[in-house]
């Protein structure tokens, strides 16, 4: 059993309500071979919610809307819960949404709201590798699908 990020099998949990619907990954649910999971959510957020993205100050990791509001607790709070159903679960692998500020792999947002990417991990990534679970993106996993 994997985890996969919610949005992408067509639940409406981005920040703007939306989804990022791929119907391999949906198959991937449908077959029960994986579980849709949110951290933004589990962390407390709403959806919609304000734009977040990960700024690095003074070596430490803030997720910060674009309204300037701090909701790394929630963010944390959130990843937090991923693994420890993970943990239960004995989950090895998630198959995650690109850019996010939670899911992101690779590459995120810049922090500064420009559209911009850059190199960095969300902080749902950064917490899953820390703990020995493998993270991919879906557009590296749904290629070889």
């Amino acid at each position: 059993m994997i985890f996969v990020s919610a949005c992408l099998v067509g639940i409406n949990c981005k920040y703007n309500g939306g989804n990022n619907y791929n119907e391999k990954i949906f198959d991937m649910v449908k077959e029960g071979k994986a579980i849709p999971i949110c951290p933004e959510q589990l962390g407390g957020l709403s959806t919609p919610r304000d734009p977040t993205e990960i700024k690095n100050i003074n070596g430490k990791i803030y997720a910060i809307n674009n309204k300037g509001n701090d909701v790394t607790a929630q963010f944390e709070r959130g990843a937090n819960e991923v693994l420890k159903l993970a943990k239960s679960l004995n989950i090895k692998k998630a198959i995650l949404q690109p850019r996010s500020p939670s899911c992101g792999i690779g590459k995120i947002y810049s922090g500064n709201f420009d559209n911009k990417l850059i190199d960095g991990d969300g902080i749902l990534v950064q917490l899953l590798k820390e703990n020995g679970i493998e993270v991919v993106s879906c557009d590296e996993i749904t290629n070889k699908l």
